[in-house]
């Protein structure tokens, strides 16, 4: 490998906006995110469902005139 052209890779910490901090190795210092895997909904099972079947009939009853025709 060339000397002195790849970037300094050492241990910094990330910084959640929940208060999470995962030591982690990089080639940035502070890295600062707003959300982790601790308070993704994702991952915590907090997700939010979407109502689909409620979407499907509200977009049917808007098009139903062009059916008609």
């Amino acid at each position: 490998m060339k000397p002195d052209i790849h970037p300094k890779y050492t241990q910094t910490t990330i910084k959640c906006a929940c208060g999470n901090l995962l030591e982690v190795g990089s080639t940035r210092n502070d890295i600062s995110v707003e959300i982790c895997s601790k308070c993704h909904p994702f991952f915590t099972g907090k997700q939010k469902l979407m109502d689909t079947a409620g979407r499907i009939e509200r977009f049917r009853k808007k098009y139903e005139k062009f059916n008609k025709q």
